[in-house]
């Protein structure tokens, strides 16, 4: 079945299908949760349904926590021309592997 649908977490919206994975916000869960998310959109490519849910679906997509883990390094300046301010510091996001078992 090739369908697809759009999921909103961590403010933002991610086009998924069954199988695939997703680095999304950090989630309150652990390795092998389960998880569900709110369905804006769904579609069906063989039939051509689309479902669009005002906000959302009652449907839900479910997903399994793979990992929780922390993004590559970001590095920030700030700088500020002839008075002798600079400021470096780093940030690592947190995040959590997600793969998506049903829609």
């Amino acid at each position: 079945m090739s369908s697809i649908a759009i999921i909103t977490t961590g403010g933002k919206q991610y086009i998924v299908k069954q199988g695939d994975k997703l680095d999304v916000e950090r989630l309150a869960a652990q390795a092998t949760d389960k998880v569900s998310f709110d369905t804006l959109l769904t579609a069906d490519a063989e039939t051509g349904k689309l479902n669009v849910g005002s906000p959302f679906l009652s449907t839900k997509v479910t997903g399994k926590v793979e990992k929780q883990f922390k993004d590559d390094k970001i590095t920030v300046i700030k700088f500020k021309s002839k008075i002798r301010y600079r400021r470096k510091i780093g940030h690592r996001q947190h995040k959590t592997l997600v793969s998506i078992v049903a829609l």
